[in-house]
């Protein structure tokens, strides 16, 4: 039986998750919780698993959860803010943390539990994108592994299985085309909130749904591949999949092409990232190639979705760069979701705040540099806001 935590365990991830844990309880035992501000579920989540300690952020949440859960048999440990999800992530004897915690919030929490020995189910695409260069080298010295958790960087990693170094010659990553891919260019300054979150394909939380939308989490992703699999960024490619089944693809040296398909299905890459290198039997539905019918592909449209682009650039800058295009695409992203700012003002600000970086620091960066980065970026988001409400031209994409 594999012990895991789960940070983020009432989003999206966490919840696939336990429905996992559920499934196989004789797999899987839940030694930790952490979560944002969900009190009512994460209060159904402990009668459910029994963990041994719980984090809930916001502490204002504290007295209800311990209301809601003062009749069960046991007690667990309760912990409040950020520093109690990172004591969850570092905790006990559980193998194996999953790392759903939305954005650059999961990077220290993540970093914590790679110091106190524990593999990483990675779901939160941000701790390697802007922490890449001071996590990686954690991984190596506690000799922890990192075991990626979204649907993408499995199908890779699925796909390499037994090829050997050097015989990656080229890394596909397929983007569905978000909510937003058979709407017209010219249409997209009128789009709303409840538009861009109407996914095609997956069920996901808010922020990663516009983040398909604007196709950003394709130019993330890259990045992310960066780290994980050791590329070049002219060995990482972008292809349009609407139909979402083939998740990704590698190209070997002899040119030959490998791909990882399956029903549109968050569970599938995270089991295979809690059970590996062991395959686990499901008795989900089975892909049926003919119900799948005709599967399609196009190259991006880079002009309609500029963030692809300030991501390659990002990654190729290096540095603290990378966390840097996060946290502005993060601070963008929740102003859109506020009614704050338009759709097409999302990467109009991305490209000013990294056009405005500087760092003396721009091969190795430290954690502190990182951090820095993060938090001037979402300070320069937010200023920049209110350039653009008086001049929509401030920020004009070049």
């Amino acid at each position: 039986m594999k012990k895991i935590s789960i940070l983020g365990s009432t989003g999206s991830i966490g919840t696939q998750t336990l429905d996992i844990v559920s499934q196989y309880p004789e797999q899987f035992q839940v030694i930790g919780l952490a979560t944002g501000n969900n009190v009512e579920l994460l209060a159904q989540q402990i009668r459910t698993f029994r963990p041994q300690i719980v984090a809930i952020c916001n502490e204002s949440h504290l007295s209800t959860l311990k209301t809601l859960i003062a009749d069960i048999d046991y007690s667990p440990i309760i912990l409040t803010g950020d520093e109690g999800i990172i004591e969850v992530a570092r905790y006990g004897d559980s193998q194996s943390v999953v790392t759903g915690i939305v954005g650059c919030a999961g990077l220290l929490p993540t970093i914590a539990a790679i110091e106190a020995g524990k593999d990483i189910a990675l779901a939160n695409k941000e701790t390697l994108i802007a922490g890449g260069p001071v996590v990686l080298p954690l991984v190596e010295k506690h000799q922890v592994k990192l075991l990626p958790a979204d649907s993408e960087h499995s199908a890779i990693f699925q796909c390499l299985e037994g090829v050997r170094d050097g015989g990656l010659r080229r890394i596909i990553l397929t983007a569905s085309g978000g909510s937003f891919r058979d709407l017209p260019t010219e249409k997209l300054a009128s789009v709303t909130v409840q538009d861009a979150l109407k996914h095609p394909n997956w069920s996901m939380g808010r922020k990663i749904t516009i983040d398909s939308a604007t196709l950003m989490n394709k130019g993330l992703e890259v990045i992310e591949a960066h780290y994980l699999f050791g590329m070049d960024y002219e060995a990482i490619d972008i292809v349009i999949h609407p139909q979402s089944i083939i998740h990704s693809l590698i190209e070997l040296q002899d040119t030959s092409v490998l791909a990882q398909l399956g029903w549109p299905d968050m569970r599938l890459p995270l089991l295979y990232a809690l059970s590996w290198p062991e395959r686990i039997y499901t008795d989900w539905e089975r892909l049926d190639l003919v119900k799948a019918g005709s599967l399609t592909f196009s190259e991006p449209d880079h002009q309609k979705y500029p963030c692809m682009q300030l991501a390659y650039a990002a990654g190729r800058e290096g540095g603290a760069m990378p966390a840097v295009l996060n946290a502005a695409n993060e601070q963008a992203v929740a102003l859109f979701l506020e009614e704050q700012i338009g759709f097409l003002d999302i990467p109009k600000l991305i490209e000013k705040v990294c056009d405005r970086f500087t760092s003396q620091n721009t091969t190795t960066p430290t954690l502190e540099d990182i951090l820095e980065a993060d938090g001037w970026a979402r300070k320069e988001v937010l200023n920049m806001k209110e350039q653009l409400k008086k001049d929509p031209k401030f920020v004009a994409i070049r």
